[in-house]
């Protein structure tokens, strides 16, 4: 045996009581020195698996060989064997295997087989693994069920069909017929690798040989079910659980929140708590993030109050759910008294909570609300991130709140990494510009931006070089480069194609661009509107030109003589007095001017309506024009 390993290099890992006892032991032969106990078992077993290398853990057991009345046992051998399957020493187990019955008088008991078997496992050595009965059998000894059921563990990880015939072979030909572990094992195999049929075949089994079926052996198999899609069938399952556990309902609750059936959740949901049981944070937060899409919100908060009230636990992710929810329906404010409600109970908002009460706060128009909460997280010591800045720059450039838009820009470009390179916020201020009619001050900006975006600046500059030059095939060619590498053109490169396939006559793209630019929340201005409303007069197509004035309206962007005139003169054109007169009536009343153009294509139509002007009296064409002329 090698010599002992110096005392003071092992004082890093020894306990301070067991050194003490080391020190005053070795320190002093006298006889006159009084006894001390001998260290424990288990204080060996952890100075060993303290060590940080197999070497060091060999010597360490070698070392407590030596002290007086010591002598290991299958604890300290269990320690030494897991260290070193750690790093992969199998060799010498297998020696330390031999030695034993010389030197503790017996042979290893199941519990160091089992770690010999999880050691192997995680090193992958599946054949080893299996062979592990016969290094039992060598020791005089037959596999226990508890080895057994280990072995099988780690095959089903690897192969489940490798597992089952380990099973039908090994275990079955030694005459092991397996327990509930045994089965809840292949059963997670089975499930793992989606074959539910096998699945229910094995539950048959099971009943055939008088084994049943555990809560654990069933949730396998509920989950599996919900996870294909298969939640009713999985209800029907539940139906034979004789005592479902709390694991029961959660994985159907969050099946059916999967599915979005809000009905069946809530149905469960009580039948949980009519068991006694709380469903965990997970489950809850799933069901109250459904009834928040659902727009039920005061469902959503009394589920919340009921799992309190019963002892469950409610997370900030829970209370992020519940806010983000009134956020969605404009409620913000409400959104908000529920963070003082979660920080009376204890529970801290976190940079997510303050981040969506910013965004509702910037959607809804309410910058002064957002700019507090955002000085309101470096007063709770909540550090922004990048989705705090994103959001904020979103929302003052988007209300066109230009000048503070910019602070937070210029806050967010002084703080280290909080970008990381992202190139959102500086989209949303030249969409800021662009909504406020700033192109030339949009355009100095992007150039700006070259030094921290070179390859989407030179890409943008290229694309509205092109627009500029008529050639639009050659822009869409840039515009498609960059959106098949992932990246979201900003508002100017829409803005510039829409224009241009509209003056080509390509409409259908044109509109097809614009969508996609609102599905990005970019939303046009009454400019690029006027692109397509004039070139679907232009095409006659007067009717998807109305659409699109309506459109407009609808979404809060005024029509302006841009809008209006190509469509009149289209409609006068045709000959539709009365739609044109009408649609100018409207104009003027939405505060729009009438230009030179405008008047002159009524007042020519007008003149060729010679059967409207005897319907309608002209002294009332007369006193309409003079309201409008004075209007």
């Amino acid at each position: 045996m090698p010599d002992l390993c110096p005392l003071s290099k092992l004082t890093t890992a020894y306990p301070r009581l067991l050194l003490i006892f080391l020190a005053r032991r070795f320190s002093s032969s006298s006889s006159s020195t009084p006894p001390l106990s001998v260290p424990s078992h288990q204080h060996i077993s952890y100075l060993i698996l303290d060590q940080k290398s197999a070497s060091q853990a060999i010597q360490t057991f070698k070392w407590a060989a030596q002290l007086p009345n010591f002598t290991h046992s299958h604890s300290t051998y269990r320690a030494l064997i897991h260290k070193l399957c750690t790093f992969r020493r199998f060799d010498t187990v297998k020696q330390l295997l031999d030695e034993m019955p010389h030197s503790i008088g017996s042979v290893p008991d199941e519990d160091i087989f089992v770690t010999i078997v999880r050691g192997l496992g995680r090193a992958r050595m599946i054949r080893d693994v299996m062979q592990i009965p016969d290094l039992v059998s060598k020791f005089g000894n037959n596999s226990s069920l508890k080895v057994f059921n280990s072995i099988l563990d780690v095959l089903v990880k690897e192969d489940i069909d490798l597992a089952r015939e380990f099973y039908r072979k090994k275990m079955m030909g030694s005459g092991v017929q397996g327990d509930d572990y045994t089965f809840g094992i292949l059963m997670k195999g089975l499930c793992l690798t989606n074959r539910i049929a096998d699945g229910f075949k094995l539950l048959q089994v099971m009943k055939s040989r008088g084994i049943k079926p555990n809560a654990v052996i069933y949730n396998t198999l509920l989950h599996a079910l919900c996870k294909n899609g298969k939640v009713g069938r999985a209800r029907s399952l539940m139906n034979e659980i004789e005592e479902p556990n709390d694991v029961t309902f959660n994985v159907l609750i969050s099946g059916y929140c999967k599915e979005d059936n809000v009905v069946q959740a809530l149905t469960l949901l009580e039948k949980s708590f009519s068991f006694g049981f709380v469903p965990d944070v997970v489950t809850v937060t799933k069901v109250v993030e459904i009834l928040c899409n659902a727009g039920r919100m005061m469902e959503s908060v009394e589920i919340l109050e009921r799992v309190e009230s019963k002892g469950g636990v409610v997370d900030v992710v829970a209370y992020n759910t519940l806010i983000r929810g009134f956020c969605r329906l404009g409620k913000v404010k409400v959104g908000h008294r529920f963070l003082k409600e979660m920080e009376r109970k204890g529970c801290l908002p976190n940079v997510d909570t303050y981040n969506i009460l910013i965004s509702g706060f910037c959607e809804s128009g309410m910058l002064d609300m957002a700019l507090d909460m955002f000085n309101d997280m470096k007063t709770d010591g909540i550090s922004w991130n990048f989705n705090t800045y994103d959001t904020l720059i979103k929302g003052m450039f988007s209300w066109g709140s230009i000048k503070d838009g910019f602070k937070i820009l210029e806050l967010m470009e002084e703080s280290k990494g909080a970008s990381g390179g992202r190139i959102s916020p500086y989209n949303s201020v030249l969409y800021g510009l662009y909504k406020n009619n700033m192109w030339d001050e949009a355009l100095e900006f992007l150039i700006k931006m070259e030094n921290l975006f070179p390859g989407a600046v030179d890409r943008s500059l290229r694309l509205l070089g092109f627009c500029e030059k008529g050639e639009i095939a050659n822009a869409k060619m840039v515009f498609d480069q960059i959106t098949s590498e992932g990246g979201i053109p900003n508002v100017l490169l829409y803005d510039c194609l829409i224009h241009g396939f509209c003056q080509e006559g390509f409409l259908r793209e044109a509109f097809e661009l614009m969508n996609e630019m609102i599905g990005h929340g970019y939303f046009p201005v009454a400019s690029t509107f006027n692109a397509l409303i004039s070139g679907f007069s232009g095409q006659g197509k007067e009717g998807s030109a109305l659409k699109l004035v309506d459109d407009m309206i609808g979404r809060g962007c005024m029509p302006d003589i841009g809008s209006y005139g190509p469509l009149i003169d289209a409609l006068c054109r045709k000959g539709s007095f009365q739609k044109a007169f009408n649609l100018f009536l409207q104009m003027v009343e939405k505060g729009a001017t009438p230009d030179y153009l405008t008047w002159n294509s009524l007042l020519l139509c007008l003149s060729q309506q010679s059967i409207w002007l005897e319907n309608w009296n002209i002294i009332h064409v007369g006193d309409k024009v003079e309201w409008i002329i004075k209007t």
